[in-house]
């Protein structure tokens, strides 16, 4: 059965920068309508869909599930008395990525702007050579200082202005990172209506992961799970001059299975079930190792009294961190089997060490 782009198209276009999800957020409550047993909010605005398993509740564990649903974006730092608008970053940006884009400025009604720097005409020959900052860009509106200080303040949120377009097989458009996880969870949560599952699901929509995994580790403490399985994209590579042991994953070479990044050494447990479950379903795969960067996995994994038996869920992508991040259809679709048949057969395989 092919993906659902339309509602990946929605979910990826609308605007929740970190700390500023409420868009998004809203769109998530909407999608979860009858769903779950429950769905309630925490002080932070993360979410918490919960299934019930059906297993005695003695015997009935916790598995949590983490897709934040924040993209990287910006905050409004300065207007100056021409009008144009200095920033702060919401993320990790590469400043060369900026050069002429849109974004939208979310103030008193959403204000598009372009990123602006100094015109290569009036560069000296150093200027040329030199790699740009982020110091270097502005945003420039194209109105007048009073109109942008009327409709513009200084801790506005700034957000990406893109398309979300299908090439070939492929899937392209800003916040693929993490708005691809936030539609895999969603149809799993699909799929499994009205189906029993050993254990209690949370599938949590996290907030602020792109400035330091902060919703995760809050609803991580709250839930306290035994199991966890964080939802997240991963570098794809395979790209030209990449040599192979740099590619980390593929496109269309099926979903990934973390065994570790920059802030989590995946439980070897849980990695051997993830293979194991992925094989036994015919999923296609293949293993990340990612030696930098981290996901809602490590908040899952630690934030949790005596921690959690957690592993990641990664979904290939290129261009990451850019406007222009794409994804294979198969390996979405191949993410949501996977996750789909981890959460039910929890039960049937040896935990112990």
């Amino acid at each position: 059965m092919p993906i659902n782009t339309a509602l990946l198209n929605k979910i990826c276009t609308t605007p929740g920068a970190p700390g500023f999800e409420k868009q998004i957020r809203e769109l998530v409550l909407n999608e979860l309508e009858g769903l779950t047993d429950h769905v309630e909010l925490d002080n932070m605005g993360n979410i918490y869909a919960v299934k019930y398993g059906s297993k005695p509740k003695e015997e009935r564990k916790k598995v949590m599930i983490g897709a934040h649903m924040d993209e990287i974006g910006f905050m409004v730092t300065h207007i100056d008395d021409k009008g144009f608008i200095r920033f702060h970053t919401l993320g990790g940006f590469d400043p060369k990525t900026l050069t002429a884009q849109r974004v939208i400025i979310h103030g008193k009604k959403d204000v598009i702007g372009v990123m602006a720097s100094k015109p290569i005409h009036v560069m000296t020959a150093a200027e040329r050579e030199k790699v740009a900052k982020l110091s270097d860009y502005f945003i420039d509106t194209g109105l007048s200082a009073e109109e942008v200080k009327e409709l513009v303040e200084i801790g506005n949120p700034i957000t990406r202005e893109r398309e979300f377009i299908e090439m070939g097989n492929c899937v392209n458009g800003k916040s693929l990172d993490n708005r691809l996880a936030v539609f895999i969870l969603i149809e799993t949560l699909k799929a499994l209506k009205g189906k029993e599952v050993p254990y209690d699901i949370y599938g949590v929509f996290t907030v602020q992961e792109e400035v330091g995994i902060r919703g995760a580790n809050v609803s991580a403490l709250r839930i306290n799970p035994d199991f966890g399985f964080g939802l997240d994209t991963t570098i794809a590579f395979d790209l030209p001059g990449a040599a192979a042991h740099e590619m980390i994953t593929k496109l269309g070479e099926g979903t990934a299975i973390k065994i570790m990044d920059a802030s989590t050494i995946c439980d070897y447990r849980m990695v051997d079930y993830m293979k194991k479950t992925a094989d036994k379903h015919k999923i296609k795969w293949q293993p990340e190792i990612l030696t930098a960067g981290g996901t809602d996995t490590a908040g899952i994994q630690r934030m949790t009294e005596g921690g959690s038996i957690a592993g990641a869920v990664s979904i290939p992508t290129r261009h990451l961190h850019q406007v222009i991040e794409m994804a294979h259809k198969e390996d979405i679709k191949g993410s949501i089997d996977l996750l789909i048949a981890c959460v039910s057969e929890l039960d049937k395989y040896d935990w112990n060490f």
